[in-house]
């Protein structure tokens, strides 16, 4: 069929291929290095409870079959092995029968762990790896033909990232229709980077700029993404260099990683010639039955893309949103509100068995989050630091933390191994803490004379108590 090959997009194929394997890397290291604090059989939300008050239809997922934290381990660390190598371009030696089940099997691995990674995976750029995930597998190999169905599918579920969140802004707070919302965003965000405060120093003026700018890339540049280059290109340029300004703003896990990777399959190969000096096969062929799967799943994501369309039309726009169990075509957006004020959650531990107004409590400090007023915040995405993104949430509403809070500082209270390499410091490196407290705080971040004059990034206000101090002889284990 001359239709379905479309050339000049061997190489976008091949670097959004490299590229996406980079992203399950990092996504499946992420899962083998956390899982056993945070999901394992004695985490803070343990996956066999989970899947016990759950069915096959709610999660499908492998570990329906057998759960262990060493079958996890397992076959997490299989997923970082196998995306290396597809990463290093092994999978092309494969006959791409063989090529495809690999992608599929990465694509499956992965959907099992956020079918069981509850409030820890439930986030965007899950969905939309699961996504990207299955279109993958029906890319082909370097020596076949790209597809243009599925670039085309491709290019689909970038509009619908960047419409998506552009509508949900438009939609929601009033800080974006009247462009004031970056005068809080880069210091209220989950988790600020080491450029952030830089950012947030920049005049009202400029943070007008920026969010005019972010709704012309969002409302109306997508739209380009469907016409013949070199618009679609020039379009996913602009997406390029808005996606680098996020990275260099803040920390959102893989998001941005993704929404570039997603932008170099719109670029065509005039574009990487000039910096990848690679040639495609002279002939490239497609079998009839690889054609034939090919468009009968883009039929697929067709009659799938119904809802989300819908979603996007609808005054009661969903964000972030699997309309099924598989997340083969989902619905996203981010930050349609904006907090104005910044609060922490400070953790704090001391030996005193009986604490009053006297006693000594000790700040135990998280990787990522604002804790000390002193250390510059840190560049920490495309990797993931689920504990710290939830501890932004709890901070927001309790609601939040209700399923894992009490848990955690019932780790905490017994100096748990695994909970504390989640955290940066811990306070009681010899022996427990007697009590365990969090205090509730008003983040701001300094002014250039403040920081000029105290070396601090942040000033920080106490609010009250989040929770009261807590013993083991309380009942906070559970």
């Amino acid at each position: 069929m001359e239709w379905f090959s479309a050339e000049g997009y061997w190489l976008s194929r091949l670097v959004f291929q490299r590229a996406l394997a980079l992203v399950y890397l990092v996504a499946f290291l992420n899962a083998a290095l956390q899982f056993r604090a945070l999901i394992g059989e004695h985490g803070l939300t343990p996956v066999p409870r989970y899947l016990a008050a759950t069915s096959w239809r709610q999660a499908p997922s492998v570990f329906r079959l057998h759960y262990s934290d060493r079958f996890f381990a397992t076959l997490a660390w299989g997923g970082v092995v196998v995306s290396a190598a597809l990463l290093l371009g092994l999978g092309d030696v494969l006959p791409l029968p063989a090529h495809m089940l690999v992608w599929a099997a990465l694509w499956a691995l992965y959907l099992s762990i956020v079918h069981v990674g509850q409030i820890w995976y439930g986030f965007g750029w899950e969905s939309l790896l699961c996504e990207l995930g299955f279109l993958a597998i029906f890319l082909g190999s370097d020596d076949t033909a790209p597809p243009m169905l599925m670039l085309l599918a491709l290019r689909w579920v970038l509009f619908r990232l960047e419409f998506g969140a552009g509508l949900i802004k438009m939609r929601g707070d009033r800080c974006w229709r009247d462009l004031t919302c970056l005068d809080y965003h880069h210091e209220t965000q989950p988790m600020p980077n080491p450029l952030s405060w830089r950012f947030h120093q920049l005049p009202a003026r400029m943070h007008r700029v920026e969010v005019a700018a972010n709704h012309v890339t969002q409302l109306a540049v997508p739209v380009l993404l469907f016409l013949p280059q070199p618009v679609a290109g020039g379009a996913a340029a602009v997406i390029v260099v808005t996606q680098l300004w996020l990275v260099f703003s803040g920390n959102f896990s893989w998001l941005n990683a993704l929404a570039l990777v997603l932008a170099t399959s719109a670029l065509g190969d005039d574009a990487w010639a000039v910096v990848l000096p690679v040639s495609p096969p002279a002939e490239l062929a497609s079998p009839r039955w690889y054609e034939v799967l090919v468009t009968v799943v883009a039929a697929v994501v067709v009659v799938l893309s119904y809802w989300p369309a819908r979603n996007m039309l609808s005054r009661r726009q969903l964000m972030n949103y699997s309309f099924t169990p598989l997340m083969l075509v989902n619905t996203y957006g981010a930050f349609g509100s904006i907090t104005r004020v910044r609060h922490e959650i400070v953790l704090e531990g001391t030996s005193d068995p009986d604490p009053g107004p006297v006693t000594v409590w000790l700040e135990y400090e998280f990787k990522g989050k604002p804790g000390d007023v002193h250390r510059r915040p840190p560049q920490v995405a495309p990797y993931h630091l689920r504990l710290d993104w939830l501890m932004w949430f709890a901070a927001l509403s309790p609601a939040y933390g209700r399923p894992w809070f009490v848990r955690l500082i019932g780790k905490l209270l017994q100096n748990d191994p695994r909970t504390l390499a989640l955290l940066r410091h811990n306070p009681f490196p010899d022996e427990p803490p007697a009590n365990v407290r969090a205090s509730f705080y008003r983040y701001r971040f300094t002014d250039r004379e403040q920081r000029r004059r105290t070396g601090a990034w942040w000033e920080r206000e106490y609010v009250g108590e989040y929770h009261p101090p807590t013993s083991l002889s309380d009942g906070s284990r559970t």
